[in-house]
């Protein structure tokens, strides 16, 4: 079975392996608090011991998703991309709709460091997909959930 790498931006990787670290780091409280908690006595009915058993659920799945997705990271170092083509790292500023007025930004990243709420895309979205190989001036339309949208490349960049 061939093992199936994914891209990732270098600070995407250091924010996995420090979310990594912190969980492991975590281990030995949530194992004392699940000791203190069977020191109060019967177990099916404390609420503690439920809450940190569920927490320690939680972190070893957690730590187990990230170890895995760390192993297939394939990084992708953006620091020498130049040009005027939208490719993955790029940063690129958007013209919604023909309007100069409504403007946004998105950086394209691996999917599993994609957070719209911090204007980062993942690689394999409608619209990051859609962009990919485009220059300044070229338009896109992207159907999304409010219907189709047009988008027009006003700027490319790579930081």
């Amino acid at each position: 079975m061939e093992i199936t790498k994914f891209p990732i931006t270098r600070l995407g990787l250091e924010r996995m392996k420090n979310e990594l670290e912190e969980l492991k780091k975590e281990r030995p409280n949530i194992i004392k608090a699940i000791s203190d908690a069977r020191d109060h006595g019967d177990l099916s009915e404390n609420a503690e011991y439920h809450a940190a058993r569920e927490k320690q659920s939680f972190i070893e799945g957690r730590i187990a998703y990230l170890g895995d997705k760390l192993s297939h990271a394939e990084v992708i170092d953006i620091d020498n991309f130049l040009g005027d083509t939208i490719a993955f790292g790029a940063t690129v500023e958007l013209c919604i709709d023909g309007n100069p007025d409504k403007k946004c930004i998105y950086t394209i990243v691996g999917e599993y460091e994609a957070d719209v709420s911090k204007q980062l895309i993942s690689v394999t979205s409608p619209l990051a997909s859609t962009l990919i190989g485009k220059k300044v001036g070229d338009s896109v339309e992207v159907e999304t959930p409010n219907g189709e949208k047009s988008y027009t490349v006003v700027n490319i960049e790579f930081k």
